[in-house]
C-alpha cells in the first residue's frame, strides 16, 4: 500500500503502485511488508511510528529527491552540487541499480571516479617518497636515494641542482648542434671538407657523457626496469644518446677497416640529424609541455576535423585553380597534384609566391580559398585551448587535493599515536 517516509526531516507520501515498478528496491519492500512484522521493518529503516505509519530514515533528503524520480520517470539525474560518489552510495542504500542513471550523469560519475584514482595515485607516490627511508636492505635504501636524486627534483637541494644541470645541458647541446653548422665556425679537414670545430665536438662529447651517466643512473635506480624501458620519454632519451655512439663506432670502423668511407660519411650525416631528438628531453623537465601534449591528445577529434576541412578545401580549390588557369598561356598550374602545394600555402595564409594565379577568375578563387582557410583554422582553436586550460587547472587542483589528503592522514595517524601514548 501507500507509505509515508521521513527522510532527514522531509516528509514524503509514496504510492505503493508506483513503488512496485522496482520491486527489489528498499521502498518497494517496505510498502509490501505488513506492519505486524517489526523485525523486517527494523532492518529496512532506522525507525518506525506505528501510530502515524511513518518510516524514518537518517539519509540525505536532497539525494532522495533525485532517487524517487526513478519510480515516475524510469531514470535518475544527479542534481548540481551533489557529490556523485556519495550519490552512488545513496543509490546502493535504496537498492536502485546504477543502470537507471542518465547517460550524462554516468559520464560525470566516470570523470569523478577517474579524478579520485588520480588523487589516489598521487597520494601513493607521495607516501612512497615519505616511506622510502624504511627500506629493508641497504641496497634498497641506496636505490631509493638515487631514484629520488634523479627523478624527484622537489625532494632535496642536490636533486634540484641535478635537474637544473640536466635542463641546461640539453639547451647547451641543442645550441652547440645549431652553431656547429655555421660555415664560418667550421674548420677544414685533411680532405678539404668543412667539419665541426674541435671545441664544439668537445662540448658535444661532454654533454653526451652527462646524458649517458644520467640515463644509466636512472635505469639502475628505477624500481621497475620494464616500465622504465617502455616509457616514451626514456625511449626519446635513448634515441638522443644512441646516434653519438653509433657515429663514434662508424668513424672508427671507417678508418680501421676496408669499409667504403663514402657510405660511412652518409650514415654519419643521417645519424647526426637524429640529434634533434634531444630537444624533446625538455618535456621531462617541463610540466607545461606535458600538459600541452595531453591537451593535444584530448583534442584529436578537433584536429581531425581541421585536417578534414583543409583536405576538402585543398582538393576543391586546387582543382578549380587548375581549371581556371588553363586558359592562360603562361600558367604555373601544370597539374592538379602540383596545385595542391599552392592550395596548402594559400589556405594556411603562408603564400610563398612561387605559384600564383594570373587570370581574374583564378585570383577570385584564390581570395575565396584563403578566406575559407582562415575560417577552417580558426574553428578548432578554441576547443584545443580550452582543453589545455581545463587540464592544467585540473592537475593543480588534484595535486592540492592529494597533498591535503596526505596531511589529513598524517593528522589522523598523529592523533591515534597520541591516544595510544595517553592510554
Amino acid at each position: 500500500g501507500d507509505i509515508t517516509v521521513n527522510i532527514g526531516g522531509v516528509r514524503v507520501v509514496l504510492f505503493g503502485d508506483d513503488l512496485q515498478r522496482y520491486p527489489e528496491s528498499r521502498l518497494a519492500e517496505l510498502s509490501s511488508c505488513s506492519a505486524q512484522n517489526p523485525e523486517l521493518i527494523s532492518t529496512l529503516c532506522d525507525d518506525f511510528d506505528p501510530g502515524r505509519k511513518e518510516f524514518y530514515f537518517d539519509r540525505d533528503p536532497d539525494s532522495f529527491k533525485c532517487i524517487i524520480d526513478v519510480y515516475y520517470f524510469d531514470e535518475i539525474h544527479i542534481k548540481t552540487g551533489i557529490c556523485p560518489i556519495c550519490f552512488i552510495k545513496e543509490m546502493e542504500f535504496w537498492k536502485i541499480d546504477q543502470s537507471v542513471l542518465d547517460e550524462c550523469c554516468k559520464s560525470y560519475l566516470s570523470e569523478k571516479e577517474e579524478e579520485l584514482k588520480e588523487i589516489a595515485n598521487k597520494v601513493k607516490a607521495i607516501l612512497e617518497d615519505l616511506d622510502g627511508d624504511q627500506c629493508i636492505t641497504r641496497t634498497q635504501r641506496y636505490q631509493r636515494f638515487l631514484w629520488r636524486l634523479m627523478e624527484k627534483p622537489d625532494s632535496s637541494l642536490p636533486a634540484r641542482i641535478i635537474a637544473i644541470a640536466s635542463f641546461l645541458s640539453i639547451l647547451l647541446s641543442a645550441v652547440v648542434m645549431c652553431v656547429s653548422t655555421i660555415p664560418e665556425l667550421q674548420v677544414t679537414n685533411a680532405e678539404g671538407k668543412l667539419v665541426e670545430h674541435p671545441t664544439m665536438e668537445g662540448i658535444e662529447t661532454v654533454c653526451m657523457l652527462w646524458f649517458t651517466a644520467e640515463f644509466v643512473l636512472r635505469l639502475a635506480s628505477s624500481p621497475s626496469k620494464v616500465r622504465f624501458a617502455l616509457s616514451i620519454m626514456n625511449i626519446i632519451d635513448f634515441m638522443a644518446i644512441m646516434p653519438f655512439y653509433v657515429v663514434l663506432s662508424l668513424t672508427l670502423l671507417g678508418t680501421t677497416s676496408m669499409m667504403e668511407l663514402v657510405n660511412v660519411q652518409q650514415a654519419v650525416q643521417a645519424l647526426r640529424i637524429m640529434r634533434i631528438a634531444r630537444i624533446f628531453k625538455l618535456a621531462r623537465h617541463s610540466s607545461g609541455l606535458q600538459t600541452l601534449t595531453y591537451a593535444l591528445k584530448r583534442s584529436l577529434k578537433e584536429l581531425g576535423l581541421l585536417l578534414m576541412y583543409m583536405g576538402v578545401g585543398i582538393f576543391v580549390f586546387s582543382a578549380l585553380a587548375y581549371t581556371m588557369e588553363q586558359s592562360h598561356p603562361e600558367t604555373l598550374f601544370r597539374s592538379i597534384p602540383q596545385s595542391f602545394w599552392w592550395a596548402i600555402i594559400t589556405m594556411t595564409t603562408v603564400g610563398y609566391g612561387d605559384i600564383y594565379p594570373k587570370t581574374t577568375l583564378g585570383k577570385c578563387n584564390a581570395a575565396v580559398s584563403f578566406l575559407c582557410g582562415v575560417i577552417a583554422i580558426a574553428l578548432p582553436i578554441h576547443p584545443i585551448i580550452n582543453n589545455f586550460v581545463v587540464f592544467y587547472n585540473k592537475q593543480k587542483v588534484l595535486e592540492t587535493a592529494a597533498k591535503h589528503e596526505v596531511e589529513l592522514m598524517e593528522l589522523k595517524s598523529g592523533g591515534q599515536a597520541r591516544k595510544k601514548s595517553q592510554e
